[in-house]
């Protein structure tokens, strides 16, 4: 599988906050895409994800896939400390943080990469599979047998993660890799989608065609509680 691999990408500040700390990537032709979601309650999560959006957009094109993969890194690597230091600034001892996830396409092959809570699915025959898997204190509760999923999704603390890019410690992010089949269909969201519209229906949403517009607005109109970030990608 060859070519550039076609994308929506739509975000939305949601149907309750004013303001919208979330950022997107939509590099096609680079075979790239973000989502990152400004930490919640940090008071400059749009700081962070903002960076994190720039930086990504910032790599050059012409690059072969080692070369992008590594530059995502560094870049984030990058971020990373820019942010804990612009926090060690401020001197509250607070964050400035941002999850994020990366979908890197080439030659019939994709990576994932994420640190946090926004999400990365792929729909393959039929069937919605979610690629990344949560770096939050209720997935760890999952986890360990402590609650099911159903119960994770309504938990009082389900909005803690425990990796964003500016939190404290080196920056670890997970990667995942393997082929695309013909038909994928990837989407990148932040948290204010899944935990308004349930897996079974952004799977029909999906499976229907929906693009990131079409997902962003069911998750608004159910009531978005967050900001709503979608990047749906079709190979």
């Amino acid at each position: 599988m060859s070519g550039v691999l076609g994308s929506t990408a739509c975000s939305h500040p949601g149907a309750v906050r004013k303001r919208n700390e979330d950022n997107l990537v939509d590099r096609p032709e680079v075979g790239l895409w973000a989502v990152a979601d400004g930490a919640g309650g940090h008071g400059a999560g749009d700081v962070a994800s903002t960076a994190i959006a720039e930086a990504l957009i910032g790599i050059p094109p012409g690059l072969s896939a080692a070369e992008m993969l590594a530059q995502v890194r560094l870049r984030l690597d990058a971020v990373h400390a820019d942010m804990q230091s612009r926090a060690e600034e401020r001197g509250t001892g607070g964050v400035i943080a941002s999850t994020v996830v990366v979908l890197l396409a080439r030659g019939g092959h994709y990576a994932a990469l994420w640190a946090g809570d926004s999400r990365i699915y792929v729909l393959r025959g039929g069937v919605l599979h979610r690629v990344t898997r949560d770096h939050s204190l209720v997935q760890e509760l999952v986890d360990s047998g402590a609650l099911t999923e159903e119960e994770a999704e309504r938990h009082p603390q389900a909005n803690i993660i425990t990796r964003a890019i500016g939190a404290q410690g080196a920056l670890a992010l997970d990667k995942v890799s393997d082929r695309i089949q013909p038909g994928d269909r990837f989407m990148l969201c932040s948290d204010g989608v899944f935990k308004e519209l349930p897996e079974a229906q952004l799977a029909g949403m999906m499976l229907a065609g929906a693009g990131a517009d079409q997902l962003v607005s069911a998750a608004v109109a159910a009531g978005a509680r967050d900001n709503v970030t979608v990047v749906v990608v079709n190979a």
